[in-house]
């Protein structure tokens, strides 16, 4: 009797959710007919030939080469590899950023104290999108090239942007180089290498990976390290950062910066006194009882929030609409003003911001789980 009753009512809960299923498949079915058929009637045509086409767009940043030729395939690729550019180089830089302020407000000098919280109270609560056209609109009015800020005579800054050194590597291999160094930091935390330990043997495999590639790719009699000098009316050599990536990341690395180091905060209190003041008894420094004691007890409550905030840094990258930088969203946007694709174009921009972050989301729990204490 009592089995017979258990498999009713899961027998009642497989036909509810068929139904449900099935009731979401025809109100898919009929939206997509509708828009078709609203679509017919004004003349645009649906489906995806429309990526062949030549887009005849000119804008300001690009990874690769481009054209006003480029089809709408290739310059919405660009335009992917340009988020993903931005939002890696600001998840890595707030992260950074946001460790090191994180951990000055648990510091015991009050004013590192002071100094943290009031850049976090300042960066957390004026909005992105503001932070972002202030940034920008000091950015363009730096003097010119021949007036611009220089460092050492190698790195200059002007309203054309932020030039630097770059060594004499194609940028396909840079990109290689970046990968081998991120399966590096991957092995370093698979073996549970120290904090400090890991960080400077992963900076300094860094450095001298570019090294040999800058050295086996220079041809002989030439410098490996391009830097740039004004010639003229502009800057020739180096690497230029536009005034739009500029603004984007400076804008997006403080205010993410300031949500994570509120993460890292809670995350280093939540560590029980008692094994801070073990180690103290020990004889061990500061640095040690952080890096040694306090870090790797505070990363298991840190990685979840922190995932989130990668996430939110990754999405962020949309505002650059606002000042006009080239990525998905802006060139999905004028895509859609050129094209008429709206339906198409918008399910490839949510299509790329749902792979990207669902792989976040898959390494995020890949590393808590890694790091996660094991029962024995």
């Amino acid at each position: 009797m009592v089995t017979s009753i258990a498999l009713s009512v899961r027998h009642k809960k497989l036909l509810i959710q068929f139904l449900l299923l099935a009731g979401t498949i025809v109100l898919g079915w009929s939206a997509l007919n509708n828009a078709r058929t609203n679509l017919d009637a004004l003349g645009i045509t649906s489906g995806f030939a429309f990526l062949d086409r030549a887009t005849g767009l000119g804008y300001s940043f690009s990874l690769v080469p481009r054209s006003i030729d480029d089809s709408y395939a290739r310059t919405l690729f660009i335009g992917f590899m340009n988020t993903l550019f931005v939002g890696f180089i600001s998840i890595f830089l707030s992260t950074i950023l946001g460790f090191a302020i994180g951990s000055l407000r648990g510091s015991s000098k009050l004013g590192l104290q002071a100094l943290s919280s009031v850049y976090v109270q300042i960066f957390r609560n004026i909005p992105l999108i503001l932070q972002l056209v202030f940034w920008y609109s000091v950015l363009i009015h730096l003097p010119g090239p021949r007036q611009a800020y220089s460092f050492m005579d190698a790195v200059f800054l002007s309203n054309r942007g932020l030039l630097l050194p770059m060594l004499n590597i194609p940028i396909w291999l840079a990109l290689g180089l970046i990968l081998v160094s991120l399966l590096l930091g991957f092995m370093l935390i698979r073996r549970k290498t120290a904090l400090l330990r890991g960080l400077m043997i992963w900076t300094f495999s860094c450095v001298a990976l570019f090294a040999l590639a800058s050295v086996i790719m220079t041809p002989a009699g030439e410098s490996s390290v391009s830097v740039p000098a004004l010639k003229g009316l502009r800057f020739q050599g180096g690497l230029t950062i536009s005034v739009e990536l500029v603004a984007m990341i400076v804008a997006i690395v403080l205010y993410g910066s300031a949500y994570i180091a509120e993460v890292v905060r809670g995350g280093l209190e939540g560590v029980p006194v008692n094994l801070v003041e073990a180690g103290k008894a020990l004889g061990l420094n500061r640095r040690v009882i952080w890096s040694d004691i306090k870090m790797p007890l505070a990363l298991r409550s840190i990685i979840p929030p922190l995932g989130n905030q990668w996430i939110f840094i990754m999405k962020a990258t949309t505002i650059g609409v606002a000042i006009g930088f080239s990525d998905l969203f802006m060139l999905v946007s004028t895509s859609i003003t050129q094209s008429g694709q709206t339906l198409e174009l918008i399910g490839i921009l949510m299509g790329g911001f749902l792979l990207v972050n669902f792989s976040l989301a898959q390494f995020i729990n890949w590393l808590n789980q890694h790091i996660a204490l094991k029962a024995h």
